[in-house]
């Protein structure tokens, strides 16, 4: 019996196992989960940490073409979840008439949203901590930046399990430290054609503030496809690994329940 397919993409400074109780979540109602990593990357954040030299490299070109490609590869038009920058990808995706419906998490902001200065100085352009094409976060600064609402002894777990160095030059792409944003970085708003799109964030997010998504979400104000906003209060940017993971995931359960996509599709 064939199932409504969804991707998960998640977002810098995280491995791909930052969905594996989404995934989970979402396979035990009935849907086929997918979280495929970023290209090279390896099976656990920790090896990815011991030798992240493929990650080096990586820009949002690179991201946006390997998720565009996996999400065609389905029979039946995927659902796409996204974090953060793999909330951007969701929704240039979805702009592009691929997929079912999307949701983007915290999403990296889109088109002419500004993207806000970083809470503290992550690294230098140009400093020793990029001269790989990496930055890392130590588990303090993953702890003010993401994991902001919970205790120090929970996102020193998180960082241990998902937290990996993030490409310099998809940073650059998204116009940080003052870097002149991708094209890519954008999103087809006006597209009435496309498929229900649901944005999220987190109210106490320190890396893509509420702002910015409520500035992304009136982006789309004169498209008549479905766009909607869901703002959780007291959540950080790790609201998708946290301890409170499964209250976003099920928001989002209910919320493509209710826009008709269903884990079996009826035969049309």
């Amino acid at each position: 019996m064939n199932r409504t397919p969804v991707v998960f993409i998640h977002g810098a400074w995280l491995h791909a196992l930052s969905w594996e109780s989404w995934a989970e979540r979402f396979a035990s109602r009935g849907f086929l989960a997918f979280a495929p990593g970023w290209p090279g990357e390896a099976n656990a954040a920790q090896e990815v940490r011991r030798s992240p030299g493929p990650l080096g490299g990586l820009g949002l070109a690179a991201l946006t073409d390997h998720y565009a490609g996996i999400v065609r590869s389905f029979d039946i038009s995927p659902v796409i979840v996204g974090h953060s920058v793999g909330g951007l990808i969701a929704q240039h995706l979805i702009g592009a008439r691929m997929g079912r419906a999307a949701v983007a998490i915290a999403p990296a902001p889109i088109n002419a949203v500004p993207l806000p200065g970083l809470p503290v100085p992550l690294w230098t352009p140009g400093g020793a901590d990029g001269a790989d094409g990496l930055v890392s976060l130590s588990s303090e600064q993953f702890h003010h930046v993401f994991a902001n609402t919970v205790a120090p002894e929970e996102s020193d777990r998180l960082h241990e399990r998902y937290a990996v160095p993030a490409p310099l030059r998809l940073l650059g792409d998204l116009g940080c430290a003052g870097a002149v944003r991708s094209p890519l970085a954008m999103a087809d708003i006006g597209n009435t054609d496309r498929g229900p799109l649901l944005l999220i964030s987190g109210q106490e997010d320190r890396l893509v503030p509420d702002s910015v998504s409520r500035a992304v979400y009136k982006e789309y104000g004169d498209s008549t496809a479905v766009t909607d906003l869901k703002q959780f209060a007291d959540r950080g940017h790790s609201l998708v690994i946290d301890s409170g993971w499964r209250f976003v995931a099920d928001y989002v359960l209910g919320w493509l329940d209710e826009r008709g996509v269903r884990a079996l599709p009826e035969e049309g």
